[in-house]
């Protein structure tokens, strides 16, 4: 079964728009939550969605890999076709202050994926499931048992090729000049966003004693380390000095 496919180029800012898999990957591998959206009884609805990107070995290559319950709405409606989705991540990297209101604006990162979301086969679905959780938890399968018969049963995975994808892209500073006529006495420029990790809360009946693990240590780690390194990364690009 086909779809139509919509139109995948950028109308405004177009200048914005890359087709680097590099950074379709970057932007993949950074993000947790997937906004997917599609039509249920003739309404629009998005829903969000924990997701990895993996392959599964059957040849078909690296997938958007969609985690979920197996009475979950949208895995109801994939059935044995599948479903025309139109999944995207974006990253929110930074606020962009101007002298106007008009002229701020943001740095992001978004990706949009349109597909046909088909079910992963059972005898596919422990493997997707692992995948799911190294994408969000590295590290953490060391130090976990393994999955049930009875939770697998429960849960299960959409996955949606990556051949249909538009991608946009801002990583600049602030529209401005010396002779813009603005009053350059008024701050402007960009207040860095990231995800980052507070300190980890240890649950109410882990035994006492129980130190944090390495893998979430390291996890939160690796979250300030891409957050420095991604300003760093604009500040070198821009030229400027940073005043604080």
């Amino acid at each position: 079964m086909t779809d139509a496919s919509p139109t995948l180029t950028v109308r405004r800012k177009r200048e914005r728009q890359t087709d680097d898999p590099a950074v379709l990957a970057q932007i993949l591998a950074e993000g947790h939550i997937a906004h997917v959206g599609m039509v249920r009884d003739g309404l629009p609805i998005v829903l969000p969605y924990l997701y990895a990107v993996g392959d599964l070995g059957d040849g078909l290559g690296a997938q958007l890999l969609l985690h979920g319950s197996t009475g979950g709405g949208l895995f109801l409606d994939a059935g044995a076709d599948g479903v025309p989705v139109s999944a995207t991540v974006t990253h929110l990297d930074g606020l962009v202050y101007a002298r106007s209101l008009n002229d701020s604006s943001a740095n992001y990162r978004s990706a949009m994926i349109f597909g046909r979301a088909t079910l992963v086969p059972l005898e596919q679905r422990l493997a997707a499931l692992w995948i799911v959780g190294d994408h969000l938890m590295p590290g953490r399968r060391a130090g976990v048992r393994e999955i049930t018969a009875k939770e697998l049963a429960a849960t299960t995975v959409l996955r949606l090729p990556l051949d249909q994808v538009s991608v946009k892209v801002r990583f600049q500073g602030v529209g401005e000049a010396h002779d813009d006529g603005e009053d350059h006495g008024v701050w402007a420029g960009i207040l860095p966003l990231s995800v980052q990790a507070g300190a980890p809360i240890t649950g109410a009946v882990t035994d006492a004693g129980v130190p944090v693990p390495g893998d979430v240590s390291a996890l939160a780690a690796a979250l300030g380390a891409r957050a420095a390194e991604r300003r760093a990364a604009l500040v070198e690009k821009l030229g400027v000095a940073v005043r604080g």
